[in-house]
């Protein structure tokens, strides 16, 4: 039986830090794990320019308050929950997800968690696990699930190698350039034409 894991930003939602650039101004915001791969340089960065500007963590959860799913995203979930299991694995944070998970109707997340100051400033954050994607596929095949795995960005790769069928989705140009063995898809049906023979074959 197959077990889908997903990354949330860039498949199922709009990056988050890109439309709290595009609110508060401040593009070096606009960096995402498609421009950086190490993750830990890209969140001190993140850090250090909340701090410089004053931005609390409400400031971020309004802005997110605001975002909606990508378009088709409901429903391809439904398609996918209507035939086997999804978890959604990301590097957002619990803080984040709320609003966002529950416009795409609750799906499982596995996801990170922030340290938030008294007066509501991110103070730091803290990854559920290294590697966590790559460590939620190795321990879901080790139940005996074959995994399907989605992502766009550097920090999907290790998930997606380790899948047995890993999926880049809308990726960008870089990505899709340094990794030519992983088929790439543009838009859900495309999805689902990589998938519906994996999860029909399930049932047989």
């Amino acid at each position: 039986m197959h077990i889908v894991c997903s990354d949330l930003e860039g498949v199922f939602v709009p990056e988050i830090w890109i439309n709290v650039a595009k609110k508060t101004g401040i593009d070096a915001l606009k960096l995402t794990t498609r421009d950086i791969a190490d993750y830990d340089v890209l969140m001190n960065k993140r850090l250090s320019i909340l701090r410089e500007n004053g931005l609390k963590l409400k400031d971020i959860q309004d802005v997110i308050e605001t975002m909606d799913p990508l378009e088709g995203a409901v429903n391809f979930l439904a398609w996918i929950r209507e035939r086997t299991q999804i978890i959604i694995v990301s590097d957002t944070f619990v803080q984040f997800a709320g609003p966002l998970m529950k416009k795409l109707g609750w799906p499982t997340l596995f996801c990170h968690s922030l340290s938030v100051s008294p007066d509501g400033s991110v103070a730091g954050y803290h990854l559920r696990q290294q590697n966590s994607k790559q460590k939620t596929v190795i321990s879901l095949k080790s139940l005996n699930y074959e995994i399907i795995a989605i992502g766009d960005s550097y920090n999907d790769i290790n998930m997606l190698k380790e899948a047995g069928t890993g999926i880049l989705f809308t990726p960008p140009e870089n990505v899709k350039n340094e990794f030519p063995e992983l088929p790439v898809a543009y838009n859900y049906d495309e999805l689902k034409k990589v998938i519906q023979p994996l999860l029909t074959a399930d049932s047989i």
